[in-house]
């Protein structure tokens, strides 16, 4: 009783601490690749796709709201029998899913689930699959559609989806080695290539992730999400223009300037960043992200007109919609 009563007490002690640090913007962490998440900021799209072309859905969410969610998980724990424990996935587990003879325990979280059974074919087991993955029930999703393709090696489209529940456990070498069989066996397929190239890209292979991404835009040349990957894998091996060019294409100049000029900048480029904002603010005058990246970086490097001109062009930006907004 007294071990119980000093884990509530320090459980409670970690809750003020966790809503202490709502407080502060910075303290917050997002889900998924950094630099996919700044493209996604100026509202482009980056990332792997599901079999609807879809962004697979990201488990996890707000790193704050998972931080107060814990100690309330915790008292559960404290309070649970040994019989109802909730586990993880580790690489380990994934290699025991990774042949036809695979059963799922039942869960008694989903009483009128669905048993994974290995009966069936390979098509009725992907199609589990992917109801499981849609419903993020993803070690049930990984062993229908490791049954799947363990019937089926050369359906490619359940070892896509396998890859993607993989990524989706943080398990990328695994989620990598799925893609590469899904482009064997469909390697015209251009969202295929685009998650190999984006897991690629994830793993710091850039390279093989920039043949890839280019493959999968001579197949779809108006994608706009393969268009911002590729872009985002030549900026890691240094080739800004050639992924301006990318970006531009699939957003238009305004946004191709902004995603460049962010990656510039968090490359720490000012100097280039500063161009690349300055296209931005040729193409929108108006552009409230570009003035403001311009008031800022100006100012770092010392140019302190130019940093007080972007303010001003703010300020008069404000104005007039203060002024449209009042009906004058």
């Amino acid at each position: 009783m007294q071990k119980r009563r000093l884990i509530a007490i320090l459980i409670a002690f970690l809750l003020t601490v966790a809503v202490t640090a709502m407080w502060s913007a910075t303290t917050l962490e997002r889900d998924g690749d950094p630099d996919a998440n700044l493209l996604e900021d100026s509202g482009s799209v980056a990332g792997d796709v599901d079999e609807n072309g879809e962004m697979p859905k990201k488990k996890g969410g707000n790193k704050v709201v998972r931080i107060l969610a814990a100690p309330f998980k915790a008292f559960g724990r404290l309070f649970r029998g040994k019989d109802d424990r909730v586990q993880r996935m580790t690489e380990g587990d994934a290699e025991k899913f990774e042949s036809v003879g695979v059963e799922r325990i039942d869960d008694n979280r989903y009483p009128d689930a669905r048993k994974v059974t290995t009966s069936g074919s390979a098509k009725d087991h992907l199609e589990s699959g992917r109801e499981f993955l849609h419903d993020g029930r993803l070690n049930e999703a990984i062993s229908e559609l490791s049954t799947a393709t363990s019937l089926n090696p050369r359906l490619g489209e359940a070892h896509n989806l396998l890859g993607v529940a993989y990524a989706q456990k943080g398990l990328q070498d695994r989620a990598k080695e799925s893609y590469e069989r899904a482009v064997k066996a469909e390697p015209e397929d251009a969202q295929t290539l685009n998650n190999l190239g984006f897991s690629l890209y994830q793993n710091g292979n850039y390279r093989a992730a920039i043949d890839r991404l280019k493959r999968a835009v001579k197949l779809a040349p108006r994608d706009e999400r393969i268009l911002n990957n590729l872009g985002l894998a030549l900026c890691r091996i240094g080739k800004f223009e050639e992924a301006y060019k990318n970006f531009a294409r699939a957003g238009g100049e305004l946004t191709g300037n902004l995603n460049i000029a962010k990656m510039l900048e968090r490359f720490g480029r000012d100097e280039e960043a500063i161009k690349y904002y300055e296209g931005a603010r040729r193409v929108d005058p108006h552009s409230s992200i570009a003035l403001r990246r311009l008031a800022d970086l100006y100012q770092r490097i010392g140019k302190t007109e130019e940093s007080q001109g972007a303010r001003n062009a703010l300020a008069a930006i404000s104005a007039e919609t203060n002024v449209a907004l009042s009906g004058k």
